[in-house]
């Protein structure tokens, strides 16, 4: 096995990529510290691995930007079907860029990118109709025009801390392997299934 959790990550995810008959393989559970302090749990999408941290992206004044920017500390978890393997990651959640923010929202499907603009993620409505009419006004608006990223969108790195690999036998011998980061540094143990 790799020494590097990241490599071994990667070497799932892209096996996962490959096999999976999912329409989102980079879904994944985000857990955070809710405002009033139970875990709050929801699905994105990862937007890559970069730099030995994992980027997810979205409206910064959602609950999850509000319970991140209260909290950094923030967990992953990866369950694939296909491969049957399962991927838990404790870290911290750092801000990217802005301008990184805008090349990730600039890689948003139209429609997701309108959503983007005319909706508060979260917040409560009296009529969702309201919201569908203010989306085809959009649609119209921008039928030619660039939709540029709003102030409030961005996203995070966030950088592990601790990551479980966990690959599921029919035997339940389940394969759990724990990276912890010590010191700069990896450590691995092997875990009970």
């Amino acid at each position: 096995m790799s020494l590097n959790p990241f490599q071994l990550f990667n070497k799932w995810y892209v096996k996962e990529l490959d096999t999976s008959t999912s329409s989102l393989p980079s879904a994944c559970c985000i857990s955070t510290i809710g405002l009033d302090g139970y875990p709050n749990a929801r699905f994105v999408s990862l937007k890559e691995v970069r730099d030995e941290t994992f980027i997810i992206t979205g409206p910064l004044q959602s609950r999850k930007g509000l319970e991140i920017e209260k909290s950094s500390k923030i967990a992953i978890t990866f369950w694939w079907e296909t491969t049957q393997r399962q991927i838990r990651i404790q870290g911290n959640a750092t801000k990217i860029t802005d301008d990184e923010a805008a090349t990730y929202f600039d890689l948003r499907t139209k429609d997701s990118k309108i959503i983007s603009i005319i909706s508060k993620q979260g917040d409560t409505t009296k009529n969702i109709d309201t919201l569908k009419q203010k989306f085809s006004e959009a649609e119209s608006t921008y039928e030619s025009k660039n939709i540029l990223k709003p102030k409030n969108w961005g996203g995070y790195a966030i950088q592990p801390i601790r990551i479980e690999f966990m690959e599921f036998k029919k035997s339940r011998f389940h394969q759990r392997t724990l990276f912890q980061l010590s010191n700069k540094e990896w450590t691995t143990t092997i875990l009970q299934p």
